[in-house]
Parts: C-alpha cells; structure tokens; sequence
C-alpha cells in the first residue's frame, strides 16, 4: 500500500511516501521532504531520495499552500498510485487508542482536545482539512502521539489532585509516542532480542524531548504529561515546574494565567535559560566559556539523567537506554553527560563509539562498551515512517475467521511454578511433587501439596501449585493478593521476571526466599490450526467481550500464544473474573474488528 504522511507544525510541514505492508519486512521509502520557516518570503524546501538531499527556496508562504505543492513533487518524481493520507495528530486524549479514520464526526472529537494542545492540533488539523480537499477520494488516517501511552498504569496517569479536577479530565498523556514507538522496535531489531522481552529507556532529545519507560514493547510512564510542558527541559518548553509558580508569579509579577502559560511554553527551556533553543549553538557558546551556556546544559543533562535512574527503578532494571532526537542523533557530548552518571546501574559508555555516531539511515549503533550491562544505542527517529505503518495496519481487512470466535476463559487463583531448588528447600531434599489433576494445557498439572506466601503484611495460605517444574520460580496473585502481601507487584507476561519483587515461601520442611512475584497478563492460549482459523497469530494483541450482558468488560491488550498442542482458552485471574462477573469459568467472544497488532520483533 502506497501511502503519503504529513507531520504539521505551525511554521513547518514534513511528508514522506511510503510503500508498506505495515511492517519493517514490506516497506520502502520513495521520498521524504519537509518545508520550513513559512514566511511572507515563502520557505525552505529539503527533497530526500536514494539517499540523496536536495535544498531549496520556494514561495510557499503558508502550511496550506505547501501541501497544495504536494502532487506537483510527486509527480516531478514519478510517484502515483497514493492509496491513503497519514496525518500525525498530537492529542487523542484518553478515546483515540490506535490509528483511526478521519471523518466528520472524529475531526470534531480530536478539535475538542485542542485545548490540550493548543500549539500543534489546530496545524494537525489544518493538515487534514486541506489534504482532504487535495485528495478527496483517499482515507484520511490520524495516528496519534498520546495513543502509545495508552497503557499507562493509573498510577502512572493520575494526578493526585481534587475528585472534581480529575472528573473533568486533568490527567497524565504523554507525548512522542509515535517516536518512543519506532525506537523501541528499532532498539530490539538490533539487539536481535523480541521487544517484549526488553525494558528500554527511550530519550527523544531535541527541541521537544521527552523520557519513555518501555516495559516488555508497552509504554509503562512518559516524562511528558497533560500537556506537552511536563517533563525534560525543551528547546523553548520548561519542563517540571512547581505548579506553586503560578500563584507567585501572579502575586510578584502580576502575570495572569494566559501570560504564564505562553512564557512556560515559547520563552523557558534553553531559550530561557540563555536566550538560545539550538544546542549547538549553546554548545559553541559553552565552549567558549559562557557561564549560562554551561549552566543550560547542566540543566539539560541532569533532568534526563534522573529521568533514567527514575525509569529504572519504576521498571525494576533496564536492558538499553536509546538516544533519538535532533540532539540524541547529533550530539555525543550530551550524550557522554547523562550517560556518565549512571556507572551505578551497569551503564558503561564506549567513548571511541559514541564520538563516532554518523547516522546516514535507519542504522542502530550500539555505543556502550562491551562489559555493559545495558546497552546503549543511538538511532534517527522515524515517526513519518511508524505513521505509514499504522495506516497500513488500519486499513488492511481483518482477516474473516473460518467459525465464530469463541474462547473458553479459564481463571487463574494465585498459584507457583517451582524450581527444582524451591521444591527441595520447601519439601525436603529428594523430595517431588505429586500431580493430582490434570489441566487442560497437554502436559500440565496442578500438585497434590500446597505452600503459603508471605509478605511484609500478610501471609496467603493453601496456594497451589502447579507442573511441570521450571528452571526459575513464578508466582502468579491478583491485585488483591498484592495488597494482602504489601508488596507492589508488576503485570508480567509469564517469563518475564527480573526485577520482580522478592517473597517468601513456606513448605512443610522449611522456608524459601525468592524473585518472580508477578500479576500474570491476560493472555490466549492457541494451537497453530485454532489460530488460523480465528486469524490470530503469535504475539498478536486482541480485544476479547467476557462475561453478561449486565456485567460484562471487553479486556483490551490481549496477548495471544501460539505454541503446538496448546489448549484454545483464554487466562485471567480472579480479580478480572470477578469484574467481569464470572465464576471458575466462562466464555469470551474475541473483538475482530477492533483487533490491534503489536510490533514483533522484526517489524522493528
């Protein structure tokens, strides 16, 4: 599919043209360009093909006339055959979750949240309204900064604020998603390791800038927040202030909230700071000895370093920091700076590598040093080119399953996976466990002896079991089970184990203290022939209607499994069950019109 994307600014608009299948494997770039600082005079033009730029003056004053010029470049480069129209939209709010079809009745919904985004959805939205008078006959597809961090925890997303305030909306969003998306795929491709088994720190680092926490291919928490304000220090944006500012700026100064707000958005960060928003121009000056020069770029690094020690700690540990952005890219010094305070967690930089970073393409080196426990990776970001993806995804046909879909739910209570160590230090050495009923996956079993879990606030008696035994020990609770533990426990994909938090067990023969605490993430198990005929695949994501029609809940973010001889079903555990109002068991119905893929490991 021949698709064309238009990222929008006011004063400046990029495009690219895309041939893709929706993933990395199918997917070559035609062309890309960008116009820049509109102006009475008109702007300036980049065109990028085969490798090449060309740069150029034209008298496109305006973000309207510069689509308008579109078809013309196309067809001076031999391009036909656009089958659809990508826009980048900055703010889908809490309703846009994925790429979506622009018409009448969305444009409206998006406009609403232009409030949460006053300097980029009304370019966004300009975007779309002359591109859809360009091109009336193609889809106009949005795909949204905020829907990557959809995933979010609420604790991640609420602000600890008045009922009243939070009724009305005032949460966190976070912003880049498109780019921390792209990078993280693109990280894992490098790596050669699936990207839901990493935990990635992404630093979009330019005159936006923003830190996302990547857990197991999910934006776990974003620097940026309601707005695009929160977070690192910008090229012209503040990033953290204390709200406390407002009133006393207004008391001392006489500001009004208008004033302030502009100022926080177009006249603070590096600009503020030293009058300047370029960093290679505050590099320069810093070299040559100015002191706010230096300082800005103390500031700069030191809010991203603790950004990262913040994300790595929120995620239990990371596998690679990944730097992107204009300043990410281009800049080895910043770089060195945030990376040299973080010897602490296993980071170690190569210098002779990072000094040697010359981004031509897509590459992806890596510039920690060898005995790093985290690597570390600097690669472009390709925000036009993860929106060619997501419109394809949107628009390809679901796949029609050859029967109506149906699962079986099974509900998962609180169990353990035990290793041969924890059977023996529970039990007894030589000591096995008894299978006494056999479960409905081929080869597994629930054992005839049951432990205790203990935490800091409670203990959970007669838990069971469950075979064949692991190399390392799993326990699966609920939410619930996580509070009577007083523990803060994550939600794991099974396997998915370091930085899980550490429990005891209690046997019959003695004590055993361990890592692998997890709230098990709902997921489907499949067999290849079952998956065919639903159209699923392995590492998909679904949506699946469990329960009634009086309490019934769609459960999004569905993994799917696809292992030989696996047992068609679907796991939650109690705490969802009972949400959904369904005892032991139950049935789903899988959504397939609201199907959403996930990026696999070579999608990048």
């Amino acid at each position: 599919m021949r698709i064309l994307v238009f990222n929008a600014g006011s004063s400046s608009l990029k495009f690219g043209v895309f041939d893709t299948d929706g993933t990395a494997r199918g997917e070559v770039e035609l062309l890309r360009g960008g116009f820049d600082r509109f102006g009475p005079e008109g702007c300036e033009v980049a065109l990028r093909r085969d490798g090449a730029t060309t740069c150029s003056r034209a008298a496109h004053a305006t973000l309207g006339a510069a689509i308008r010029a579109v078809p013309g470049l196309l067809a001076d480069h031999g391009i036909d055959g656009v089958a659809a129209v990508g826009h980048r939209i900055a703010h889908g709010g809490a309703e846009f979750t994925r790429a979506t079809r622009l018409d009448a009745d969305t444009l409206d919904r998006i406009e609403a949240l232009t409030p949460l985004a006053p300097l980029h959805n009304p370019a966004n939205l300009e975007a779309v309204s002359v591109a859809q008078a360009v091109w009336p006959d193609l889809p106009q597809v949005g795909v949204f900064d905020t829907a990557f961090h959809l995933t979010n925890p609420a604790r991640a997303t609420t602000y600890a604020v008045p009922a009243e305030w939070r009724a009305a909306g005032l949460r966190r969003f976070g912003f880049h998603g498109t780019s921390h998306k792209y990078v993280a795929g693109r990280a894992a491709e490098a790596l050669g390791c699936p990207l839901r088994e990493l935990r990635i720190i992404s630093l979009h680092l330019g005159n936006g800038a923003s830190a996302c926490a990547i857990a197991f291919g999910e934006s776990l928490d974003s620097s940026m927040g309601m707005t695009p304000l929160e977070g690192l220090v910008m090229g012209t944006r503040s990033g953290d202030v204390d709200p406390g500012a407002f009133g006393y700026l207004h008391r001392r100064l006489g500001l009004d909230i208008p004033a302030i707000e502009a100022a926080l958005y177009s006249d603070s960060g590096l600009k503020g700071l030293t009058g300047a928003s370029d960093m290679r121009d505050i590099e320069a000056r810093a070299a040559a000895g100015e002191a706010d020069a230096q300082l800005a770029i103390n500031i700069f690094a030191w809010r991203a370093r603790k950004y990262v020690g913040a994300y790595a700690a929120a995620m239990g540990g990371v596998d690679a920091l990944v730097f992107t952005g204009g300043v990410g890219e281009n800049s080895a010094a910043m770089r060195r700076r945030i990376c040299d305070g973080l010897g602490f967690m296993g980071l170690a930089l190569d210098t002779d590598r990072n000094a040697a970073v010359r981004l031509e393409a897509e590459e992806a080196p890596i510039i920690s040093a060898h005995a790093s426990r985290v690597a570390v990776l600097v690669t472009r970001t390709a925000e036009q080119r993860m929106i060619a993806r997501e419109v394809a995804l949107a628009l390809a046909p679901a796949a029609a399953p050859a029967h109506p879909v149906r699962l079986p739910v099974a509900v998962s209570g609180r169990h353990a996976h035990l290793s041969v160590e924890a059977v023996a230090a529970l039990f007894g050495p030589g000591a096995s466990l008894s299978p006494a009923k056999e479960l409905r996956q081929r080869g597994h079993w629930a054992a005839a002896e049951r432990i205790a879990i203990e935490g800091p606030r409670g203990r959970l008696q007669n838990v069971a079991i469950l075979g064949p035994l692991r190399p390392r020990t799993q326990i699966e609770v609920s939410r619930t089970d996580a509070f009577a533990l007083g523990l803060d426990v994550p939600v794991r994909d099974s396997g998915q184990l370091d930085g899980t938090p550490r429990v005891t067990l209690i046997g019959p023969a003695g004590r055993y203290e361990t890592d692998g605490l997890i709230i098990a993430a709902r997921h489907i198990h499949t067999n290849p022939d079952d998956a065919a005929a639903m159209g699923l695949r392995d590492g998909q994501i679904v949506s699946v209607r469990v329960g009634g029609a009086e309490r019934g809940l769609t459960f999004e973010r569905t993994l799917v499994r696809v292992a030989e001889a696996a047992f068609t079903e679907m796991h939650i555990d109690t705490d969802e069950a009972n949400a959904a109002g369904i005892g032991a068991e139950g049935d789903g119905a899988l959504i397939t019109d609201e199907r959403a893929a996930t990026i696999l490991p070579d999608e990048g």
